[in-house]
């Protein structure tokens, strides 16, 4: 059963961009297109070769904000108010996933490679603001990314959060990778599983998930 694989954990941490909502919203594309915009402002590249950019800086520094900070020394808060500044009428409140991550034993956070403020708009139009004992953005780790351990370890500081009891919920399997090496239980949320041994859960269900533990 999943369900023992949990009964130690007592620190449940989020991922949110299309983990706590359902990638068909693609609340993630209208934030790719204002991070080409910007990248194109900064660089001065037409817009092909902005996006391609923006993928490198993604797979090389682990976000494009980390890799604009490397490469041209940019104002990271400016970078991060313009790129979430977007609609969310695709999200809708989610009461049964509010009530299954409320009723998790322990403390319950949400980590993000976005915006700690962003991330507040997203859980208030899914519904699940209330589920959550705190919200950390990437500026909560000195705008080191995921999947950077020393990312993981800052927030963690901040927290409290013991990995030998915790257990990390994500999409994006390479960011697995640390919280596996901490200690953490992995739960791998995405339509297919990623490849690795860093992953030892997968759904792509986080309510039916969530459900088999209570």
């Amino acid at each position: 059963m999943v369900k023992q694989h949990f009964s130690h954990v007592r620190h449940w941490v989020f991922d949110l961009d299309n983990t706590l909502y359902p990638p068909a919203a693609r609340l993630f594309d209208q934030i790719e297109r204002k991070m080409t915009d910007f990248v194109m402002r900064v660089t001065g590249a037409d817009h092909g070769e902005a996006d391609a950019l923006r993928k490198t800086y993604w797979h090389l520094h682990g976000t494009t904000l980390a890799g604009l900070m490397a490469e041209h020394h940019i104002d990271p808060d400016a970078y991060l108010e313009e790129v979430h500044d977007i609609t969310f009428d695709a999200l809708t409140p989610d009461p049964h996933l509010a009530e299954l991550i409320t009723a998790l034993p322990g403390r319950k956070i949400v980590y993000t490679n976005g915006s700690a403020p962003y991330a507040a708009q997203v859980l208030q139009a899914r519904g699940l603001d209330a589920a959550f004992d705190a919200i950390y953005g990437v500026e909560h780790a000195g705008y080191r990314p995921k999947p950077e351990e020393g990312a993981f370890r800052a927030v963690f500081a901040l927290d409290g959060t013991d990995p030998a009891q915790a257990a990390m919920f994500e999409d994006d399997p390479r960011n697995l990778t640390a919280p596996h090496a901490m200690g953490m239980r992995t739960v791998h949320v995405a339509p297919e599983r990623g490849e690795g041994d860093h992953i030892e859960h997968h759904t792509d269900d986080l309510t039916a998930f969530l459900r088999g533990l209570r």
